[in-house]
């Protein structure tokens, strides 16, 4: 089995261990705090590459996710050329009251940027609330699937997301 150095280099960085409630309500004694890979610049823009090719064509704007996926959009667009789109959890209720800073959505095709995805919740959420506001959601990308149902769930609403790398993956990079 050949093992994918970034693999290993994102194992490294990320994974801690303790007593986690996810997002999704689930206690896990493992945790891949994304920060952790977010803040290393040259890990960061690594990911990014190895992201890039997984772009479709005909994207108007990366949306990445409030907080993780923001870092990962942000170096993602300076890969591609591809502008990106800041996603918050809920609108703003002051100022512009925006769900998504950095461009009009209306009418664009935004491709979720998303860091870790368990249960696929917040992206089921924030791909519903651009929808609303007229985007086009059919595709996304992540750093790590925990392989809890996510990517299904997403399926379930039309959203194809792949990911750079699952748990398994992750957990492999680090037993060789």
């Amino acid at each position: 089995m050949t093992i994918n150095p970034l693999a290993r280099r994102v194992y490294e960085a990320a994974h801690i261990t303790g007593t986690f409630t996810l997002r999704s309500g689930v206690v896990s004694h493992e945790y891949f705090d994304k920060y952790l890979f977010e803040a290393q610049p040259l890990l960061l823009l690594d990911i990014a590459e190895e992201l890039a090719p997984m772009v479709p064509d005909g994207i108007d704007a990366l949306a990445g996710l409030e907080l993780g996926g923001v870092p990962i959009a942000t170096m993602l667009s300076q890969v591609t050329g591809i502008p990106a789109r800041y996603v918050r959890k809920a609108a703003k209720d002051y100022g512009t009251c925006r769900l998504a800073e950095g461009g009009d959505i209306a009418g664009e095709r935004l491709f979720i940027v998303e860091d870790v995805v368990t249960s696929g919740g917040a992206v089921v959420d924030a791909a519903n609330a651009l929808r609303e506001r007229g985007a086009v959601v059919d595709s996304g990308i992540c750093v790590i699937d925990r392989e809890s149902g996510g990517l299904s769930n997403l399926q379930d609403i039309g959203v194809s997301l792949k990911a750079l790398f699952t748990m398994t993956e992750l957990k492999n990079a680090a037993e060789q």
